[in-house]
C-alpha cells in the first residue's frame, strides 16, 4: 500500500463504539416564499465610487425571506450583492434580467429610472 498520510487514521477507527449511530443534521428550516408583490427596479451610482447597482425596493416580508430571494436572485445572474434596510442591492445594471426573473415567479416589476 502507497505511504498515504490517512492511512495513519485507521487507527481510530478503534476508538469509536461499535453500536455508534451518527446524528442526523438538523434540517433546515423552510422559509415561505414571498407573496406577489409590487416591486421597484432602480439604478443607482450614488455614493459606490461610479459603481452601477441595481437596487430592489418594496419588498415586503421579514428578513429571511428577502435575504432567501436575494441569494436567488444573485445566484440566477451569476453576480455579487448584498441587503441593506431591506432593499435588494445586485452588483452591476441587470435590471431586465431582474425583472424577467421577478415576473415569471408571479411578482409585479416596475422599472424606475434610467
Amino acid at each position: 500500500m502507497k505511504n498515504n498520510k490517512f492511512n495513519s487514521l485507521e487507527d481510530l477507527k478503534s476508538l469509536i463504539p461499535a453500536d455508534y449511530v451518527a446524528e442526523k443534521e438538523s434540517e433546515e428550516e423552510t422559509v415561505e416564499e414571498l407573496e406577489n408583490q409590487h416591486i421597484e427596479a432602480h439604478l443607482s451610482k450614488k455614493g459606490r465610487g461610479g459603481k452601477t447597482v441595481t437596487l430592489l425596493k418594496g419588498i415586503k416580508g421579514d428578513d429571511q425571506q428577502i435575504k432567501t430571494l436575494a441569494k436567488e436572485i444573485k445566484t440566477f445572474l451569476g453576480v455579487g450583492g448584498s441587503l441593506k434596510d431591506g432593499e435588494i442591492i445586485i452588483q452591476g445594471d441587470y435590471r431586465e434580467k431582474i425583472i424577467d426573473f421577478l415576473v415569471n415567479k408571479g411578482h409585479k416589476v416596475k422599472r424606475v429610472g434610467g
